[in-house]
Parts: structure tokens; C-alpha cells; sequence
């Protein structure tokens, strides 16, 4: 078995090879917060890039709750027909293509002007960033249960709109993370205190989106292998998740770590852990592995052939790339043709790690806006010029967002 192998998931779906194209934060919809043409654009660079599965950046399930200013909503029918383009032309290459679909809860910055949720109503700690998200309110049941009805319906518009599968975003430190998490899980109800009540709503969704699709379409998860904070969820918890999704027909977890406060999927831990400097969360999911029914996927730093290689090598189903397909996102068809090709951003080294990841997010997402306009990347970007045009764009967006969020609950 190599990279280029075929893979059948549990549901019978063939992924024609082993490299994924994992999901990062694009921010790029149109007026109606539908998949613009430059996102369209750029989704062909990866369709023609040769990845075999191609993971989208977070779909909100609910217009109220976003991961950025500039974040794809599908929450009903109205941009239904977007959605089918943007499927199509991800599928153009034949790769399979899933909707990564999400809700931010408490990581969700003040300026949208929108009330934040979270399983408990702990602020997230950010440093000299902390004002910039709001304290979140505690979930009721009713908002639970409004919650997994909008997972479900995201999903059924999902497979409508021609996409063949979705990965449910339980990792990151977003909404369902938060519920996993200790730290940000201070319930003493049916969804807080063991492990099994803190995975409850998780599991819940999970059994609701596989009632309604078709036995066909993917379900998949976005699962942290360790929160990477002292206090939080562990290595230990993440397995016990992982068996029990065991028995649920989950085709696929993928593996990955951190949040906004630990940021360990750019190689940042905060509990005092060292990480690899690639393929950063490959020994946590060595251990998973055993317990996995279904197969896994490490995300997390991988940006050469050998060490792609490596991560299938040890029993790990994918090998999910990021950053270095925003920058190279012809490298799946490179190595297949027997190049060793890498990609990779200048190391960050400013002091502040919190402003140095701002900044590496900053230069991933100036390298996909050049894509997304056919244009060459620039890996050597300034990083203190990419965070500063980043800062006016999402300042631009917010203002956009705030007026569109307002005209429809103006309407209803």
C-alpha cells in the first residue's frame, strides 16, 4: 500500500488515493454568504491538483454562529444552487469531496455582534486577546436540540447539493470540541461531567446525520487528539471517543489538535508537550489506531512525500495536507509523477505566539486568495503585511456580515 492506493470506506465509497486536502479557513462567500466564484476558482486549483479527497473549510450551520466574517452559511435552500457548483467543480478531477460542517460556539470574535454559545459559560483565554470574544451564554436543552436539528439539516442540503459526504467539526476548540473539552464543560447535567456525558451531544448528531442520508454518503469526524492544555481533553479521552463511535457507521476520523487558546495544529502546544515538526499528531493516532473500527486520518504539518508516506505507513488510512496545498496545490499530482516536491511557509519567530499564529493564518489564507484569483502563491510573504491585510479584510467582512445578518432578521 502507498500513497496513490485506493481506499473503500466502511460505506462502499472508493477515495482514489490517500492524500486529503483537509479543511482550513477560507472566508470567501459571496453577498449571500454562498460560495463565491473565487472560491469556486480555487477549489478547481485543488480538483486539478490530484488529492483524492477534497475536505472544504468550515460550512456554519447557523448564520448566527461563524467561524469568520467571510464564512459559507447553509442553513436552507435559498443558495441551494451555489452549493451544487461548488460540488461540481470539486469533483471535477475525480476526487471525493466533503462538507466540513461546524458551529464556532464561543470562538467567535465580539465585533460580529452576535450572542455567543458554548457548553458553559467560560471566556476563552486569549492573553492580551481575550476582549475580542465575548463570554459565552450556557446552552440550554433547547438550544442542544436546536443545534443537532441544524447539524442534520446541513447535512441533508449537503448530499442535495451533490457533495459526498460530511465531516462533522468536533475538533479545534469549536462548539462541539467545547463539550469535549473539560475546560470549557463546567455542566453537571446528562452533557457534562464524565467523558461519555461531555461526547453525548457529539454522539447524538453523529446518530441523527446517519439516520437521514443515504447509506452512501460519508459521514465523517473531525476528531482533536488532545486539546493540548493543561486540564483538557486528552489523548486518552479522544480514544474512548473514538470507540464509541465505533459502532455508529462513521466512515472516517480525522485527527488533529488544538484550538484557538493552543493552537497545536500549527504546532503550538501550551501543556508543555513537544511536538514533531511534521505529521504532528502521528503518534497520538498510532495509539487510536488500535481501538479504530473505522478509518483514520492525521492532520497536522505534513508537507513532504516521505513523511506523507510515513503516516500511511503506520497504519493511518490518509494523510491530510493543509497549508502546503494552499501553496502548492498541485503536490498530490507532482509526487505521484515521481517528484519530491515540498511546500512550506518561512518559519515565525516573533516572540508573542499568540500575534506569531494570527500571522501564520495570515500568510495561509494570502496564499489561497491568490489562487483563488489564478495566480501564483508567495510563500516569502511578509507576515506582519499578510496579518495587516488580513485585519482589513475581516474588518470589512464583519461590516458586510453585520448588514446581511440584520437585513434578515429584519425579514423574518
Amino acid at each position: 500500500m502507498n500513497l496513490f492506493t485506493p481506499m473503500t470506506l466502511p460505506n462502499g465509497t472508493v477515495i482514489p488515493n490517500r492524500i486529503a486536502k483537509a479543511a482550513m479557513e477560507e472566508n470567501m462567500c459571496d453577498a449571500n454568504h454562498a460560495p463565491s466564484d473565487a472560491l469556486l476558482r480555487m477549489y478547481k486549483a485543488w480538483a486539478d491538483g490530484g488529492a483524492g479527497l477534497l475536505l472544504t473549510g468550515n460550512v456554519m450551520v447557523d448564520a448566527r454562529g461563524m467561524t469568520g466574517p467571510g464564512g459559507v452559511v447553509l442553513e436552507d435552500d435559498r443558495q441551494l444552487e451555489r452549493f451544487k457548483q461548488w460540488a461540481q467543480v470539486s469533483r471535477s478531477g475525480g476526487a471525493q469531496v466533503w462538507m466540513q460542517i461546524s458551529h464556532p460556539g464561543r470562538q467567535m470574535m465580539a465585533e460580529l455582534g452576535q450572542e455567543t454559545w458554548s457548553a458553559s459559560s467560560v471566556p476563552l483565554d486569549m492573553g492580551n486577546l481575550s476582549n475580542k470574544f465575548s463570554t459565552p451564554k450556557t446552552m440550554t436543552v433547547a438550544d442542544i436540540e436546536e443545534l443537532q436539528r441544524r447539524f442534520v439539516t446541513t447535512s441533508q442540503l449537503a448530499e442535495k447539493a451533490g457533495f459526498s459526504g460530511v465531516q462533522i467539526h468536533a475538533a479545534h476548540g469549536y462548539l462541539l470540541s467545547q463539550f469535549l473539552s473539560p475546560i470549557s464543560n463546567k455542566r453537571q447535567d446528562p452533557w457534562g461531567g464524565s467523558i461519555e456525558n461531555r461526547a453525548r451531544l457529539l454522539i447524538d448528531i453523529v446518530k441523527a446525520v446517519r439516520s437521514v442520508v443515504s447509506p452512501r454518503f460519508v459521514v465523517a469526524v473531525k476528531l482533536n487528539s488532545a486539546d493540548f492544555q493543561r486540564g483538557g481533553f486528552s489523548a486518552d479521552e479522544a480514544r474512548r471517543v473514538v470507540e464509541m463511535l465505533n459502532g455508529l457507521n462513521v466512515d472516517l476520523v480525522e485527527l488533529s489538535g488544538g484550538s484557538y487558546e493552543a493552537p497545536a495544529m500549527q504546532g503550538q502546544a501550551r501543556d508543555g508537550r513537544t511536538l514533531a515538526r511534521e505529521a504532528y499528531f502521528l503518534e497520538f493516532a498510532k495509539d487510536i489506531v488500535a481501538v479504530a473500527r473505522m478509518p483514520l486520518m492525521v492532520t497536522g504539518g505534513i508537507r513532504r512525500k516521505a513523511v506523507a508516506e510515513q503516516v500511511i505507513g503506520s497504519g493511518v488510512a490518509m494523510a491530510g495536507i493543509a497549508s502546503a496545498l494552499a501553496i502548492d496545490p498541485n503536490l498530490p499530482r507532482d509526487w505521484r509523477a515521481g517528484k519530491d516536491t515540498t511546500a512550506a511557509l518561512p518559519p515565525i519567530t516573533w516572540k508573542n505566539k499568540m500575534f506569531a499564529s494570527l500571522a501564520y493564518m495570515a500568510c495561509v489564507k494570502f496564499q489561497m486568495r491568490r489562487l483563488s484569483h489564478g495566480r501564483a502563491t508567495h510563500p516569502g510573504v511578509s507576515p506582519l503585511w499578510a496579518l495587516i491585510v488580513q485585519q482589513v479584510m475581516a474588518a470589512r467582512q464583519a461590516k458586510q456580515y453585520r448588514r446581511w445578518i440584520a437585513g434578515r432578521t429584519g425579514a423574518a
